[in-house]
């Protein structure tokens, strides 16, 4: 465990900082240790579990290589992310000296932590599907590695870089523009216009938040502390910090309540990308185990059958008078890549429609699903998903509003049977994300509190400015947070 070793610098006003520079507890160091020791462990463990319990047997270990490689990598991108973004949120409470530093530092990975566990996981695979899609259906393949590998050791390296310079920039942000970077080449490399890897709709929605954040974040942050000092008129909540005293207990409750959402809230949201990383990771390495759903209760699966009947109707009525010669896969995976509707783009469908339709009606329930199947079903249930949330978005569909809550109730079928996420692998990332909020946080802590320290922050101010900052988070859990 390395961190950065600074001595605290006296205020120029005369009001002495926290003192940052204390020594490492030994116990601590092996409590950390420990957690992230045990942590290995069950990782381990629950991958031994959920592939015994498939009964595939196991011929090589090279996928299991390549698993824990991906997995350390993964997980070290949230640990990374950990001490990077959330030292933001502590910085307040500690240069106000509303808790100590160690304290602050471990209640906030105690957040992020719950943040993670607590996470619904819709924003896991809103990541995902920013990723071309191609690669998406052989994440398995070499090239599906690659771009894995690419995308979340660029992201590593730019944290590290704006951490190791004292910037607090968007891990979030961060991870989209690698996603976009790996779109953008896969493009180039199979001979194609680089525009045509991305999802630009999305990109744009994620462009525009990025640029409206701050200012969003300034006005509102603005105007509730003009509400506050309208309703609450003691005038200590606007005084700043003196000397290294600790606030009144109501106003030392209020920071550390923002320093609560916020933590809570980075954990909840940022915590998920790592998740739909993962899970594309496992579906690629063991599809046998993570491909398919096989937790399903019967009663899904004879809902899955009504809506894919309703689904099939909906789409042959808009592919009357086309048929489909051979294969329907590449139809329905150009319009996934290009979001173009032809007149090969319903036939298709309707042919894929069927065939999963069929494949579900053959086995009777995922988990009975032979190993050798379990992919291609995936797939093709993945596929079908996308070219239906692209075709509700698309003007020219020509879907009545039945139509579209057909195919809407079809789509989350398909996807309660292909985008979950086991308990273990959101402890693991809650684990990663929190033991990184533990280490790390000095630097950026130390920049934030020096910004504090010059524009003389009150207690009102910073309250104002962490609860904003934890509130689009919560109400808004997407990619473009």
């Amino acid at each position: 465990m390395t961190d950065i070793t600074m001595t605290a610098v006296a205020d120029p006003a005369g009001s002495p900082k926290p003192k940052l520079d204390q020594p490492i507890n030994p116990l601590g160091l092996i409590l950390f240790f420990g957690v992230l020791a045990a942590g290995f462990l069950f990782v381990a463990y629950s991958l031994y579990v959920d592939v015994d319990e498939t009964g595939a047997k196991v011929t090589t270990y090279l996928p299991f290589i390549l698993l824990f490689i991906a997995l350390v990598i993964a997980l070290g991108f949230e640990f990374v992310n950990g001490f990077h973004d959330t030292a933001n949120a502590v910085a307040t409470v500690i240069y106000t000296h509303s808790l100590p530093a160690p304290i602050a530092v471990v209640w906030s990975g105690f957040f992020n932590f719950l943040g993670v566990l607590i996470s619904s996981g819709a924003v896991a695979f809103g990541i995902v599907s920013l990723l071309p899609v191609e690669l998406i259906l052989q994440v398995g393949s070499a090239a599906g590695f690659a771009m894995v590998f690419a995308l979340l050791i660029a992201a590593i390296i730019w944290n590290l870089g704006t951490w190791y310079l004292g910037l607090p920039a968007s891990s979030s942000h961060t991870l989209i523009g690698s996603i976009i970077g790996v779109g953008i080449a896969n493009a180039l490399m199979r001979g194609q216009d680089g525009t045509s890897g991305v999802d630009w709709s999305k990109a744009t929605e994620i462009g525009q938040a990025l640029l409206l954040s701050p200012v969003v974040g300034f006005c509102a942050a603005a105007l509730l502390l003009v509400v506050v000092r309208f309703i609450i008129r003691n005038p200590a909540l606007y005084a700043e910090p003196k000397g290294n005293q600790p606030p009144p207990w109501w106003i030392r409750g209020v920071l550390i309540l923002t320093c609560t959402s916020v933590s809570f809230a980075h954990g909840s949201n940022d915590g998920q990308k790592g998740m739909g990383l993962i899970m594309l990771i496992l579906i690629g390495t063991v599809p046998t185990a993570y491909a398919l759903n096989r937790a399903l209760p019967p009663a899904q699966m004879t809902e899955f059958r009504t809506t894919s009947a309703a689904a099939a109707g909906v789409i042959q009525q808009q592919a009357a008078g086309y048929n489909v010669l051979g294969d329907p896969r590449p139809a329905v995976t150009l319009y996934v890549s290009q979001r173009h509707i032809t007149e090969g783009t319903y036939p298709s469908l309707a042919v894929l429609v069927k065939e999963i339709s069929a494949e579900v009606d053959q086995y009777g329930t995922l988990a009975k699903v032979p190993a050798e199947a379990v992919g291609n079903t995936r797939n093709d249930m993945y596929l079908a998903s996308e070219a239906i949330r692209f075709l509700m978005k698309d003007k020219e569909n020509g879907l009545t509003k039945d139509d579209v809550a057909a195919l809407n109730s079809y789509k989350k079928s398909l996807d309660s049977a292909t985008k979950f996420i086991p308990t273990w692998v959101k402890i693991a990332v809650a684990i990663a994300l929190g033991l990184g909020t533990m280490i790390g946080w000095k630097r950026i802590v130390i920049t934030v509190g020096e910004k504090i320290g010059k524009t003389h922050l009150t207690y009102a101010q910073g309250a104002s400015a962490e609860l904003v900052s934890a509130d689009p988070i919560l109400r808004h859990p997407s990619p473009s947070f």
